[in-house]
């Protein structure tokens, strides 16, 4: 019956992960996976998480099934980190759901497109992560790209070229901040021109917010959601809280989406909740209601926002630290681009070969493509990454 099934080649991040848990070599290093380690190389526990927890935990009673679109003081914390006290809110514009990860609103945001954007395309930066186009094309979605990276910086004028041919109604990802995979941002004044051409072109913007905090900080990391709710015009906004908040396996995410009337939102709503139905049927609990308690408590809302801080310090801390080494046991080249690039990823420039060497000669593991999760960087280790680095650099 299933003889006729193709092997599944496997995710290439994930599959590089299992391939490290195997390597039984002493001091291997995973940098890989976009998992934020601290510095002892551990999956840090979040105080304001645990305290969370214990709340819900206590609390527990009955285990009904939630809502189609999730916990309602979930999506209400959402949007009041999201969206603060814009007028938008507040005029009930906003649709927002509860999701399985950021992950599963993005998933459910392609099902929407794709039934009611039949004919648009989705435009992808190049590079981007590499489940985005897996993702809206298992939907249907004909995806597409647009040029964004180029000798360590953003292409910014390539970028508007394509979108300026693009056809309205297409949808655009983009990545709000921390770019996965360059660690390459958009600046202020590049998203302020961005936002109007997108308005102006009729394009519906799709912004991935992974990795809120570890940029600038969780306020600051909202400029371009501010852009455009300022600029008036819809668009969609998928967030997690698997890095900021370490809750990886909880699956915590949403997906919003902003739109022109109160009446508009509530269709939209209503057909994400269709689109949930037909998949999962409704969120899981309890990674919500921490996430929610987080959210909603002021003292843990605030010990939460210095945790963020301190790991966002700490990736920083990691980039200079690898910077200095390098510069110092490669004096003939540049590697500032560490130190401008934000968030958990780095494009380090090396070449395929060189990270197959990294991997099998040093036990350093990247993705092919040059990628490095800067977050498994830690005092112990940068130095050791920074000789094998310098190795095959020679």
């Amino acid at each position: 019956m299933f003889a006729h099934i193709p092997p599944y080649a496997g995710d290439p991040i994930l599959s590089l992960n299992e391939a490290f848990q195997k390597d039984p070599r002493q001091g291997k290093v995973n940098l890989s996976i976009g998992i934020y380690f601290d510095e002892n190389g551990k999956i840090p526990a979040l105080e304001s998480v645990r305290k969370a927890e214990h709340l819900v935990v206590n609390a527990a009673g009955a285990r009904p099934y939630l809502p189609m679109e999730g916990a309602a003081n979930f999506r209400s914390a959402v949007q009041t980190l999201l969206f603060g006290d814009h007028p938008a809110l507040k005029a009930g514009r906003i649709a927002t759901i509860q999701g399985v990860g950021s992950s599963g609103g993005l998933k459910v945001a392609a099902d929407f497109i794709k039934a009611h954007f039949p004919a648009s395309k989705i435009y992808l930066s190049s590079p981007t992560w590499d489940n985005h186009r897996a993702v809206f094309e298992g939907s249907g979605v004909e995806t597409t790209t647009y040029p964004y990276y180029q000798d360590g910086q953003v292409d910014f004028a390539g970028m508007l070229d394509a979108l300026r041919q693009a056809p309205a109604r297409s949808v655009v990802l983009l990545h709000a901040c921390c770019h996965n995979p360059t660690g390459v941002d958009l600046s202020a004044a590049q998203w302020t021109e961005l936002v109007k051409l997108l308005n102006e072109r009729e394009l519906l913007p799709f912004l991935d917010l992974a990795y809120q905090g570890y940029g600038d900080g969780l306020d600051e990391d909202l400029f371009a959601v501010r852009e455009l709710l300022n600029a008036g015009g819809p668009f969609l906004l998928a967030n997690s809280f698997s890095k900021n908040m370490s809750v990886y396996g909880e699956r915590c995410g949403a997906l919003s989406v902003v739109c022109p009337t109160a009446e508009q939102a509530e269709k939209v709503l209503g057909q994400l909740k269709f689109m949930i139905r037909r998949n999962y049927s409704n969120p899981p609990t309890f990674g919500g209601q921490v996430v929610a308690t987080v959210l909603n408590t002021p003292e843990l809302n605030q010990m939460w926002r210095n945790e963020v801080d301190a790991m966002r310090t700490r990736i920083k801390a990691m980039r200079k630290a690898l910077h200095e080494v390098l510069s110092a046991k490669v004096p003939g080249r540049n590697f500032d681009y560490f130190l401008t690039q934000r968030g958990m990823f780095s494009y380090t420039g090396l070449s395929g070969e060189q990270v197959d060497a990294l991997k099998d000669t040093h036990g350093v593991y990247l993705v092919r493509s040059g990628r490095m999760c800067v977050a498994g960087l830690n005092s112990k280790n940068v130095e050791v990454v920074a000789n094998a680095m310098a190795a095959v650099l020679a």
